[in-house]
Order: C-alpha cells, then sequence, then structure tokens
C-alpha cells in the first residue's frame, strides 16, 4: 500500500528486533546462513530439473515453479534485514517498502495457489492414473500456472494498489515492509482495509487449504487401497507437500486471521520468520530429501562434479 501524500514521508524506519550488538551479530549470522541454504537449495533444485531430462514431468515443474518463488521472497526480505543488523538508521525508501509489499503479496498468492495445484497434480497421478498424460499435459501446465499468476494480482496485488494510505507514522515494528504492519501507520480508520484482508486471505488462503485438504483425502483413500510396496512411494511423495503446506498454511493463517490488535506486534513479526524465512529454506529440503528421483540426480551431478 503506498502513501497518498509522498511529500510528507518519503523514507521508513524499521524497527527490527533489537539494537543490542551482540545479539544482531547472532541474528546476522544465523539469518546469513538461512539465506546462503535457502539460496543453494532452491537454485540447486531449479538446476537439476532444467537440466536433467528425467525430471521434465509436470511433478517438477511445478516444483522449479516453487523455488523460483521461494527465491524471491527470501531476496526480498532477507538481504535488507541482513543489512539493517548492523545499521542505526534502518531506513527504507518509500518506493523500495510498497515494492517489497506488492512483491510479498503477490508471490503469497502464487504460492498459496500452486500449492493447491501440486495437489491437483499428485491426486490426478495416484487417483487418476489412466486420465494423467490427458489432463497434466504440458499445454494444460502452462495455462493453469499462468492463471494461477492472474488470479494472484488481481485478489492480492491490485486491491492494495487501489487502495491507497495516508501514512502518519514513520517507524514500523518489523523487519521488514509487511503490509499488516504498514497498514498499522494509517491516519485513517483501517476497518475497512482489516475487512478487505479477511475477504482476501478467505480466497487466497483458505480455498485453496480446502483443495489441497479434500485432494490428499481422495489420496489416502486411493493410497490405502495400494499393496504395501506402492503405498510407501506414493505416501513418501505426499508426505512432503503435506509438510511445506502445513508449515506454509499454518503461520500464514495465523497472522491474516489474527485480530486486527496483534497487527505490528511482537507476534505478528515472528511469525513472519516461518513463512517468509524458515519456509523458503526448508521447501528444497524436504522435497529432496523425500524425493527418490530428485536424490538420484542430484547424486549423478555430483559423482560427474568429482570425475
Amino acid at each position: 500500500m503506498k502513501p497518498k501524500n509522498q511529500t510528507l514521508i518519503t523514507e521508513l524506519i524499521l524497527v527490527g528486533f533489537t539494537m543490542n550488538p551482540k545479539i544482531n551479530a547472532v541474528l546476522f549470522v544465523l539469518f546469513f546462513i538461512i539465506y546462503i541454504i535457502t539460496f543453494t537449495g532452491n537454485s540447486l533444485i531449479i538446476l537439476l530439473i532444467i537440466t536433467n531430462a528425467q525430471l521434465h514431468k509436470p511433478m517438477y515443474f511445478f516444483l522449479c515453479v516453487l523455488s523460483v518463488l521461494d527465491l524471491c521472497y527470501s531476496t526480498t526480505a532477507l538481504p535488507k534485514l541482513l543489512a539493517d543488523l548492523f545499521s542505526t538508521e534502518r531506513i527504507i525508501s518509500v518506493f523500495s517498502c510498497a515494492t517489497q509489499i506488492y512483491v510479498i503479496l503477490l508471490v503469497e498468492g502464487v504460492e498459496c495457489q500452486l500449492l493447491a495445484l501440486m495437489s491437483y497434480d499428485r491426486y490426478v497421478a495416484i487417483c487418476r492414473p489412466l486420465h494423467y498424460p490427458v489432463l497434466m499435459r504440458w499445454g494444460n501446465c502452462y495455462k493453469l500456472l499462468a492463471l494461477v499468476f492472474i488470479l494472484s494480482f488481481i485478489l492480492c496485488t491490485v486491491p492494495s494498489l487501489m487502495s491507497p494510505i495516508t501514512i502518519c507514522s514513520n517507524r514500523i515494528n518489523h523487519f521488514m515492509c509487511e503490509m499488516l504492519a504498514v497498514l498499522k501507520l494509517s491516519c485513517d480508520s483501517i476497518s475497512s482495509s482489516e475487512f478487505q484482508i479477511f475477504s482476501i486471505s478467505f480466497v487466497t488462503l483458505l480455498l485453496p487449504l480446502m483443495l489441497i485438504l479434500l485432494s490428499y483425502a481422495s489420496i489416502i483413500s486411493s493410497v490405502l487401497k495400494i499393496r504395501s510396496a506402492g503405498r510407501s512411494k506414493a505416501f513418501s511423495t505426499c508426505t512432503s507437500h503435506l509438510a511445506v503446506v502445513a508449515l506454509y498454511f499454518g503461520t500464514a493463517m495465523l497472522m491474516y486471521f489474527g485480530p486486527s490488535s496483534m497487527y505490528s506486534t511482537d507476534q505478528e513479526k515472528y511469525s513472519s520468520i516461518f513463512y517468509v524465512i524458515v519456509s523458503p529454506m526448508l521447501n528444497p529440503l524436504i522435497y529432496s530429501l523425500n524425493n527418490r528421483e530428485v536424490k538420484e540426480s542430484l547424486k549423478k551431478v555430483l559423482a560427474k562434479s568429482h570425475q
């Protein structure tokens, strides 16, 4: 969200976590390690999927897009956070703050719908295997992904672009420009914005989550009918996706469906760490550790590098 009058306030101050230099040094090391793991893990998955013909399947195509989104997530927030940990000013321009908000809103919307799309892909593969080549052919995958981006832009980004706010304070009690924290700076009543956030969150969070749960209810029912050897492989594929869903949706819903009194508080700030910083780091680890084809592709790449 952007201020109506940018001549009044052109810069904002991110409060961050603390001004204690020792604690900031520890946080810098921690977040720097997380960013390196996030960047390396997601980049490696993208590289593996692009270069390995064995992984040129819809499931891995969506996983590659998920890794790109996770890189956008972490790169939007972490470099600025790392710089601010050793800064006493922690200033961000209104333009940079607005850009950060819009990017995060778009990525949030796309990732929620993408996770639902990935669950649908697993549902068709396990419950309708004979129809899979038709339903999940490449043309359909590209169209579905384009629809996800368009819907996310319309649902998550456009409303904030169309609802500018007047900012009366320049101190954001957060380590980044989170929409809920910036909204707290408004001079006007935020009741209409709160209702708008709740309505959008219902569509972008609850509906995809319901689709995911329905897909996996059908998957579990079908998997239980498979003989033990096939059942183990199917459950292995599904558990990794469910782990990502639980982490991402759980923390996002805690924030966007929480009471307005929590906006811009420490609880909301720390909740953001999980879905903006921790989740992008864990996604490649969860998928690679629970996916046989990814692990085999990684082993081949490592073997070639040692030759």
